[in-house]
Formats: structure tokens, C-alpha cells, sequence
């Protein structure tokens, strides 16, 4: 019953850490799912979170269909006779285009849907109550169509060794046949033949999986332990050695690399720039600005001034510094998507309405909301200046000035920001003068075109993106009642457009962003977290290849990229030109081959392009690149993409995120890793690894990922040499003797063996360390070695086959040499030196010594020595304590081990390994 209650213990063991496992996932699970939000914002509007679909933590600003808010009850919802129409199941997350027809109107009522008047599932609703039409259900879902089935990971090291175990067993049934062979087939061969591969069923190391599991476990404990990495949790046990082997680290940009807070950096006039140290200047102008305004006008906003209509043809007359402060502020503090929320003293949230009926607006009781943080980072800084944002609603908008006053602008139109025109707009109208503004914002790249012309705006933003800082152009134009009321019709026609009404709705804006008046130029700052730079350039030159995955735009990628050091400052960026078809993307792909060192930059839509013609070739360039940077991927691309790396070069990946959007591309790596952050803890619990800062990845890679590979290879080496050695002692026993099929060591001896006398030295080497963590942190350059995998690979593999080979046959040629008359001496004199030689052995393989081994080496040999009063059965007690005994064992043993250790010493001197360079 031997070998069947031994696989059990395997399979308990195993078993139980799964279990353990498991059941950390499931309070995690617990502790996120018990997380609830209440908030409340105005009638007809909703905020939600989207962090979990898209990696963006601000909340987004939703609105409902504005036909069914002017219903006079709830009730009325569900009697009237309307229905949408909306496109087929999409993956894309960014975009929606539907209508909603009331019917039972006269004349029926249409209305455009955009993805501003969607809830997608996966989403939290953050504020408001909410009644809406399911359109999507199950599948066709954009976050189920977004994520991949997650798959159980096996490690490399474990796969190698498997594939060592297939040879050990092959080699057992070769050494049966061998036996069987040489008595010559005599009688019932076959019985032999099963008797012979029970008898040298040792090769195969069936204590192998235990060892390695409660290895790993070990791992994980000191993973946890470590105080340098507080608060990083081992999820997946089953894989700590792969942290060793890795080639390929895909991170996310927002919330891990970066600490997604914005600060606003600089204001430039073309002629005068502001920075931190000059910000009050701004704050001067803007008081003197508005108490000029207020003297004006007599000190009464209510005064019903006669609407004064825009000028276009007047002469330009140089404005003062002053007012073109003024303009730039007022500008920036109108143009966005930004929504105050007002939290009352007792944390909950009072209604806008409300608010705006006690012009309560406190300032500390005010926070803002918007779909990017860039956004909330321009609000607060107008509010820093003077101009402060102190409420809005779906149709106006309402301004603080220093003096107190509150300025009140209808907003006319909104036009949303979209990665495809890169800008966004606002038509508003001043309640005070009747006069309507366009004001817009975005990307020097789009803005460049629409404003008049100019010599400075080019060189400020390539000087502001090489601070690190994300620039948006801001410019204006005045429009007559006329112009807007024309542009107004011709744009509601464009948004009912069943057909191509993006491109539609796009050339009536256009038709207005024509000349317009730049302003300003400002630059944003978003906060790389604490020792990004550092641990980046560590991973670099611990030969990592880092590519950048992130949903983000094109410029800021690129900004973070440069500012992180992810693409060093004298690098080259190729920033792949956008194609759509396989003719653009061959010529694409040309230009870019002819680029040498050079990092690439390249946006989701022209990767998917890339992918669908040019896998191979693209793939292929892209990994010769020193680092990648992929903008606008959606979660289903980040997955493909690391499956792809893993399919096209064989090496392992690993793949670290913070939010939810980084689920998929975490399951499909090697290695996953979950950043605990703003974004939630939906990426930290779908992760194998899970820390807290981005910096912790250093040291869990060159110090944990290196020390849990070289410790599980020599350990997975050492348990196969235990049963090759006893193997090889059996093989000469039988061939001594006749081939007769007969065992040499019997009962519990053979327990004893693989337990009691060699378990605890030979886990031991769990505590085993080649270089200190000090040292690997300080030469990461060490780590490039671990990836070529020469600490467990065929060649190691002979190597210590042919130990075992050796040191089994002269424990059982020298027993057999030194025996006198009786059997029972050779048993006795082999067993004994087989156990000081395996004692040894662990000795001779060990680097750094721990206090704990030497109490195992001295505990399994107390062990012995006292076991041998009871194993009378076995050793004749008398023979045992003579000292020929002693001289005969102590004779083999030093025969058995001395050659290696000096060989061991030579190959020290002669070829040292690179890291005992370092540390001698």
C-alpha cells in the first residue's frame, strides 16, 4: 500500500493549496462586491463610473433623451408609444448610434441617441436614479464582449520539469528491458519485467509535485513577509518561479504608471508664459479684469442690457495683456465637460437644484466630476486664478467672479471630445450681454488648422510635451444671432441622419471652426507614481522589454512614454500614421522598417489594421523595437495583444494593470499583475501577483521572480537525483546478483528514505540564495540570465544523472568490495553512507547558509542515528557500532563525494559564475 497512500499525500497537498487559493479569492470578492455609492445629481442627467470598461476613474456625465423629461410624472414613462432604433452589437466602447421615435406626438418627435445617452453594463451609476431601455443583454454586451475566458495557468518551470519526468520515465522502462534483456527472457519474462519497473519505480520522482507545492507556498509566505514590498498578496501560488523568466512586461499607462491627479503647470500667451511661480500673477489680472467689468456696468448684473451683436468686421485693436488673461481664463472656464457636486456637512450629497436655490455654493463643501482628469485639473486652477465654476445643469452654466458675482451662460451647444477630431466645443451664450461665444479646446495637432495663423504655437507645445506636460489649445470665435441660428437647424438635421451621420454632423461643425481667435496654450501635468523612472530603467537593464497598452489618447501616451523614461530622451519615437487599408499599412510598415532603435507609437485602430494583414511581419518588427507604446486599445486588443507576443516569440510576458479594463490582457499573460488603486480592485483580484505601487514590480521580479526559479530548479534536480540514485544502488544490486529481480532495501527503509532521513535538507534549500536581495537589486542585470533557463535544462539535467550514476554505483560496488561474510553488512554500510551522502550532497549544493538547514542536516542525521536502535530487521545492531563499520562507511562516502567537491571548487576558480564576481 506503499505507492497508493504516497499519491494520496500527493494529491492532498496539492489539493489544499488550491483550496487555499480559492478561498483568499472568494473573500476578496466578498469584501469588493459589499462596496455601494449614493450620490444625486439634476433631473435629466446621471453621473457613472466607467473605470471598470475603460480604465478612466472620472465619472462620466450621461443624459437622458430629453423628450421624456418633459413628461409631467414618472408614471407617464410607460404609457406613451415610442421605440429605438439602435446598431447592431459593436466592440467598440467609445461610440453608440441609435434614434428614439415617439410616435404618439403630432408630428412624430426624433430624437439622435449618442453614446452620451448610454449605461453600458459593467458600469456603475454613481449618481442619480436611473429608468432605461435595455438594448444589449448578455453577449452582447460591450464588457462581455470586451473579456476573455480566463485559463489556469502552469508555469514554465513545471513544464520543463514534466518534460524531465517523461524522459526519467522512459529511461525506467529502457533499464527494465535492459534487465529483462540480459537474464535472457527466461521464463515468465513479463513478470520480471513488471517486477523490474516497480523496483526502479524510484526514478520517477512522485515526491517531486509535494516538494515544489510546499516550495511554492514557502515563496508565496516570503513574498508576503517582505517589508521593502508591504501590502503585495500572492493570489495564484502556483506560479512564483515564472517572475524569474520574463521577457516581456505590458503595462497599463493610467493609474500605474501614473497616479491619474492632474495638476495644472503652465499658461501660454504667445508672448508671455505663466507657470507655478507666476500663477498669481494670472490671479491679478483677472480681479482687475472683472472689477473693470463690474465699474462698467454699475455694479447691477440684473440690468437688461440691449443684446450687442458681434463685430467680425471691427478693427483689430492689440489687446492688453490683461485681457487677454482675462479671455484665456474665462475660456477655459467655460470649455469643458466639468460638473460641481455639492456634498452637505453630514456627507450627503444635496442636489444641484437645490443648491442653486440657496446659492449655497461653499467651497469646501464642492467637488467636480468629468469624464477626464484633465478636465477637473483646468476647473480647479480657474478656480485658484478667481473664476470659479459653481454650477451646472444641461443648459447652463454658472460663474463666480473674485468680487463674488455670479455670471450666468446659457450653454447652447455641447460637442463632445472624441479620439477621432481630438477637440471639443461650447456655444454659450452670455445671459449678461446676449452675446454667443464657440469656444473650443484640444490637440495642437487638430487645433493647428482651425486657428488663425500664427509662429509660436508648434514650437511651445513640442517644447511643453518634452516637459511631460498634456497641452490643449484653447481658441474662440464670436457668432451673430444669424450665424447660430443657421448653423442650429442645419446640425439637428445632421444628428437625425440614419446614415453616415458622424461624418455629417462633423461637417456642419466644421463649417464653424474656421479662423478662429487663439488664446492660450495650457499645459497639464499628470503625476507619474513614486519611483516610476527608476524601477523602469531597473527592468530595462535587467533585459525587460516593456510595451505600454493604454486606452488613453495618441499625445499623452506619448507624454508619460517620455516623462517615465519608458523611451529614453535620445531615443526616436515612430509614430505609425493612421491606416485603414492594406495598401496603407504595407507602405506604413515599410517606412517604419527602415527605422533603426527606434520606439514605436502606434493607436489601436491602425494596429487592428496591421494585425488583420500583416500579423507576422508586424510582430516581428515591433519586437525588435527597445519599447512599444499601443494608444486606444480596448481590452480585448491588450489581451491579443500579449497572446500574440506569447504565440510569436515564445517568451514569457506579464502583464500589469489597475483597473478593469486590464482584466483580459492580465488572464491572457504568463504572469499577471494587479496594481491595488484608484480604479478599484478589479484587476488585483483577477491577478496572480497583487501590490500596491508600480515600484514594487523591481524587487519582485530581480529579487523574488530570481530566487523562487534558481531555488525550485535546484530543488525539482535534487528530488530526482534522490530516486536516480537509489535506482542506480538497485540496478548494480541486481545485476551482481544475477539479475534476479529482488529488492535491496526493504519496508521502511525505502519510507524512511523519502521521508525522515533526507525530507528536511533537501526542502531546505527553499531558503537557498545565490546573490542578496541588496545585490540583485543593485546589478539587475543578473535577471538576464534566468531567461535563457540554464539552471534547469537537459544539460543540468545529464549533469546530474551522471552524479547519480556515479555516486550510486560506488556506495554499492564499495558495500559490495567491503562486505565480509554476511548479507545484512552490505545493507547496512550502503544504506548509511546513501543517507551521509545525500546529506552531503545538499550540503555541497547549497550557496547561502541559513540557520534553519543546519538544523535540518543535523535533525535528519539524529534521526537515523537514533532510528537504528529499532531497525533491527534490518541491521545487525552489534556489527554497527564497531569500528569497522565506521572506517568503511566514512571510506565510501568520502570516495562517493569528495571527487565533486572538487570539481566544484575548480569550476569556482576556473569559471565562476557572473554573480560570484560581484559578491567576492
Amino acid at each position: 500500500m506503499e505507492v497508493p497512500l504516497h499519491q494520496g499525500f500527493v494529491l492532498a497537498v496539492t489539493i489544499t493549496r488550491e483550496a487555499v487559493d480559492e478561498f483568499r479569492r472568494f473573500q476578496r470578492d466578498k469584501e469588493v462586491n459589499s462596496q455601494l455609492y449614493s450620490k444625486l445629481t439634476v433631473r435629466g442627467s446621471c453621473f457613472i463610473r466607467t473605470d471598470q470598461l475603460d480604465g478612466e476613474t472620472d465619472w462620466k456625465l450621461k443624459v437622458a433623451v430629453s423628450c421624456t423629461q418633459r413628461l409631467p410624472a414618472l408614471g407617464d414613462l410607460f404609457s406613451i408609444s415610442a421605440y429605438v432604433y439602435a446598431q447592431k452589437p459593436q466592440l467598440d466602447i467609445h461610440s453608440f448610434e441609435g434614434t428614439f421615435t415617439r410616435e404618439d406626438s403630432d408630428p412624430p418627435i426624433h430624437e439622435s441617441l449618442s453614446i452620451e445617452n448610454t449605461l453600458w453594463a459593467g458600469t456603475v451609476v454613481a449618481s442619480g436614479t436611473v429608468i432605461g431601455v435595455v438594448i444589449y443583454t448578455g453577449k452582447e454586451t460591450r464588457s462581455v464582449m470586451n473579456t476573455s475566458n480566463p485559463k489556469s495557468k502552469a508555469g514554465l518551470l513545471d513544464l520543463e520539469l514534466n518534460q524531465l519526468t517523461k524522459a526519467l520515465f522512459l529511461a525506467l522502462v529502457a533499464l527494465s528491458v535492459v534487465m529483462v534483456t540480459l537474464q535472457g527472457f527466461v521464463g515468465p519474462w513479463y513478470r520480471n519485467l513488471l517486477r523490474f519497473l516497480l523496483l526502479f519505480s524510484y526514478i520517477i520522482p512522485i515526491s517531486l509535485r509535494v516538494n515544489l507545492d510546499m516550495g511554492k507556498a514557502a515563496y508565496g509566505w516570503m513574498i508576503m513577509r517582505d517589508e521593502s514590498i508591504p501590502g503585495t498578496v500572492v493570489r495564484t501560488s502556483t506560479i512564483p518561479e515564472e517572475l524569474g523568466r520574463l521577457v516581456y512586461l505590458l503595462t497599463d499607462k493610467t493609474g500605474t504608471l501614473t497616479q491619474n491627479e492632474m495638476v495644472f503647470k503652465r499658461l501660454h500667451l504667445g508672448t508671455v508664459s505663466y507657470g507655478p511661480d507666476t500663477m498669481d500673477e494670472i490671479q491679478n489680472h483677472v480681479v482687475d479684469s472683472y472689477s473693470q467689468t463690474h465699474s462698467q456696468l454699475g455694479g447691477n448684473t440684473t440690468s437688461s442690457t440691449p443684446p450687442r451683436k458681434a463685430q467680425s468686421s471691427a478693427p483689430k485693436v492689440r489687446k492688453s495683456v490683461s485681457s487677454r488673461v482675462h479671455e484665456a481664463v474665462k475660456a477655459v472656464a467655460l470649455c469643458h465637460n466639468v460638473t460641481p457636486v455639492y456634498e452637505s456637512r453630514a456627507g450627503v450629497a444635496t442636489d444641484a437644484e437645490f443648491a442653486e436655490v440657496d446659492q449655497d455654493f461653499s467651497d469646501e463643501n464642492r467637488t467636480y466630476q468629468a469624464s477626464s482628469p484633465d478636465e477637473v485639473a483646468l476647473v480647479q486652477w480657474t478656480e485658484s486664478v478667481g473664476l470659479t465654476l459653481v454650477n451646472r445643469d444641461l443648459t447652463s452654466m454658472q460663474l463666480r467672479t473674485p468680487s463674488g458675482q455670479v455670471l450666468t451662460y446659457c450653454l447652447l451647444q455641447t460637442f463632445p471630445f472624441t479620439s477621432e477630431i481630438k477637440r471639443m466645443g461650447v456655444i454659450v451664450r452670455d445671459e449678461s450681454t446676449a452675446e454667443i461665444t464657440f469656444y473650443m479646446k484640444g490637440a495642437d495637432t487638430a487645433m493647428s488648422t482651425i486657428v488663425q495663423y500664427n509662429d509660436w504655437l508648434e514650437e511651445e507645445c513640442g517644447n511643453m510635451a518634452r516637459e511631460g506636460l498634456r497641452t490643449l489649445v484653447v481658441a474662440k470665435k464670436a457668432l451673430t444671432e444669424e450665424q447660430y441660428q443657421d448653423f442650429e437647424s442645419r446640425y439637428n438635421q445632421a444628428r437625425l441622419s440614419l446614415h453616415d451621420r458622424a461624418l455629417k454632423v462633423a461637417a456642419v461643425v466644421e463649417s464653424l471652426e474656421r479662423e478662429m481667435e487663439l488664446l492660450c496654450l495650457t499645459g497639464v501635468e499628470d503625476q507619474l507614481q513614486a519611483g516610476v523612472r527608476p524601477t523602469l530603467e531597473m527592468l530595462r537593464n535587467a533585459g525587460i522589454k516593456i510595451w505600454m497598452l493604454t486606452g488613453d489618447k495618441l499625445e499623452t501616451a506619448t507624454c508619460i512614454a517620455k516623462s517615465s523614461h519608458l523611451v529614453s530622451r535620445t531615443q526616436d519615437t515612430h509614430v505609425f500614421r493612421p491606416v485603414t487599408s492594406r495598401g496603407e499599412a504595407h507602405l506604413e510598415l515599410n517606412a517604419f522598417r527602415r527605422k533603426h532603435d527606434c520606439a514605436l507609437v502606434i493607436s489601436g485602430d491602425s494596429l487592428e489594421v496591421c494585425l488583420k494583414y500583416y500579423e507576422h511581419e508586424f510582430m516581428e518588427l515591433a519586437c525588435q523595437c527597445p519599447a512599444v507604446v499601443c494608444c486606444r486599445c480596448s481590452p480585448t486588443q491588450k489581451a491579443r495583444i500579449v497572446s500574440l507576443l506569447r504565440q510569436h516569440t515564445g517568451r514569457r510576458t506579464c502583464a500589469i494593470g489597475d483597473g478593469g479594463n486590464d482584466v483580459s490582457m492580465i488572464q491572457a499573460a504568463d504572469c499577471g499583475i494587479g496594481i491595488e488603486g484608484k480604479e478599484g480592485r478589479q484587476a488585483s483580484l483577477a491577478a496572480d501577483f497583487s501590490i500596491t505601487q508600480f515600484r514594487h514590480v523591481g524587487r519582485l521580479l530581480v529579487v523574488h521572480g530570481r530566487s523562487s526559479y534558481k531555488r525550485s530548479a535546484a530543488l525539482g534536480q535534487f528530488v530526482m537525483h534522490r530516486g536516480l540514485i537509489i535506482s542506480t544502488m538497485q540496478a548494480v544490486f541486481s545485476s551482481v546478483f544475477y539479475f534476479a529481480s529482488v529488492p535491496l532495501y526493504q519496508g521502511f527503509l525505502m519510507v524512511g528514505y523519502a521521508t525522515v532521513y533526507t525530507m528536511f535538507p533537501v526542502f531546505s534549500l527553499v531558503l537557498d540564495e545565490d546573490v542578496r536581495p541588496d545585490t540583485a537589486m543593485l546589478y539587475p542585470e543578473l535577471y538576464k540570465d534566468l531567461t535563457k533557463g540554464r539552471s534547469l535544462s537537459f544539460k543540468t539535467f545529464l549533469v546530474w544523472v551522471l552524479i547519480s550514476v556515479y555516486q550510486g554505483g560506488i556506495l554499492m560496488y564499495g558495500a559490495l568490495v567491503l562486505f565480509e561474510s554476511e548479507f545484512v553488512h552490505v545493507v547496512a554500510i550502503s544504506f548509511t553512507a546513501l543517507i551521509l551522502t545525500e546529506l552531503l550532497m545538499v550540503a555541497l549544493t547549497v550557496r547561502t547558509w541559513h540557520w534553519l538547514m543546519v538544523v535540518a542536516q543535523f535533525l535528519s542525521l539524529g534521526c537515523y542515528v537514533a532510528s537504528l536502535a529499532f531497525l533491527n530487521e534490518y541491521f545487525d545492531v552489534a556489527f554497527i557500532t564497531t569500528v569497522t563499520f565506521v572506517w568503511k562507511v566514512s571510506a565510501i562516502t568520502v570516495v562517493s563525494c569528495l571527487p565533486l567537491y572538487t570539481l566544484k571548487f575548480l569550476r569556482r576558480k576556473l569559471s565562476p559564475p557572473s554573480y560570484s564576481k560581484l559578491t567576492s
